[in-house]
């Protein structure tokens, strides 16, 4: 009888890691995460005194900020994310929306705007989307609208302009239309090969908590990084524009518009923030606020880090210019219409 040789290769099943090997790993992983932030905030306060330069204070401030603000949206939207692949049938989308993706775009547009978060929340929550079936002409109008239009941006959006109500209304519409002609004409022009659907724990043979549990670390862990590295660009840029440069062109209208639309690109400010910051710039014109405040929650450093590691740069180099121009176009015609 012919016996079995030492140097034949091992069982396939000895190469995977076992079951505790794997939940080590995933616990590891988020609190990793979770030290680097706190390193930063004590960083900031620790290392502080002992950066002398006004411009390096000014950019650890500025990074720390970024990460700090958008954090908590980016747990709320990853942990959303995961609730909707755990616990929502992938049929209850095919009931909510409309079959067709030209009629699912504006539905899901003013779906964005009962939900409560900044844009660090609205890439997971798409991506939870996509991964469940939605179209992705739908999904991306979700990811627009979502933290432009909520309830807590626009309240915020009031009290920052107290005396200009028309802000909000036109910070609404140009936002919302922007989503819905976005989601359309992806809808007609885009391939799906440049938005695959982002893939998800399989989740085979788990409860749905552990289900929630494993979604929430994948998506946690992999849109962490991102998160950082478009703090560290908006951090960087923050420091170099000089502030003179933006009172030399707030006089030229249309200068004005796109220097602040290029302005929330860079400064990434989250949503429910960035009212405060254009009502701030009183030499600008209210079309020129309103394109700031149209655009940031729409493209900033932070957002387009998000959308690249999430559905990849080919996605990222055609729909971040598609929406760019959407928005300062938009911008343009509705305040030239409401302010």
């Amino acid at each position: 009888m012919t016996q079995p040789s030492t140097t034949d290769p091992p069982d396939q099943e000895s190469h995977l890691p076992s079951p505790s090997a794997k939940d080590s790993v995933g616990i590891r992983l988020p609190w990793a995460f979770v030290v680097l932030v706190a390193l930063l905030v004590v960083g900031r306060f620790v290392l502080a005194p002992y950066l002398t330069a006004p411009a390096l204070q000014t950019w650890a401030t500025v990074f720390v900020a970024v990460c700090v603000q958008a954090l908590p949206f980016l747990v709320f939207g990853v942990a959303l994310s995961a609730a909707i692949t755990a616990f929502v049938p992938a049929s209850f989308w095919t009931r909510a929306l409309p079959r067709r993706p030209y009629a699912a775009v504006p539905v899901a547009g003013m779906a964005g705007a009962v939900l409560p978060g900044c844009e660090c929340a609205s890439v997971p929550v798409a991506s939870g989307l996509m991964a469940r079936g939605v179209a992705p002409p739908a999904a991306l109008a979700f990811l627009l609208a979502s933290p432009a239009i909520n309830p807590v941006v626009l309240v915020s959006t009031a009290v920052a302009f107290p005396d200009q109500p028309s802000m909000v209304a036109a910070r609404f519409a140009a936002s919302l239309t922007v989503a819905v002609l976005a989601g359309w004409i992806w809808a007609r022009f885009g391939r799906r090969a440049w938005a695959p659907a982002p893939r998800r724990p399989a989740g085979t043979g788990q409860g749905r908590l552990n289900t929630f549990l494993d979604a929430m670390l994948h998506d946690l862990t992999h849109a962490g990084g991102f998160l950082v590295v478009g703090a560290l660009a908006a951090a960087t840029l923050n420091v170099v524009i000089p502030r003179s440069w933006l009172a030399a062109v707030a006089g030229v209208p249309v200068v004005s518009v796109l220097v602040l639309a290029l302005l929330a690109v860079l400064l990434s400010i989250c949503s429910e923030a960035d009212a405060f910051v254009a009502a701030s710039l009183t030499a600008f014109s209210p079309t020129a606020k309103l394109a700031f405040l149209v655009v940031g929650p729409m493209v900033d450093l932070k957002l387009i880090a998000l959308q690249a590691g999430t559905f990849g740069r080919a996605f990222t180099w055609r729909f971040v210019p598609l929406t760019l121009t959407l928005a300062i176009g938009v911008s343009f015609l509705t305040g030239w219409a409401l302010l």
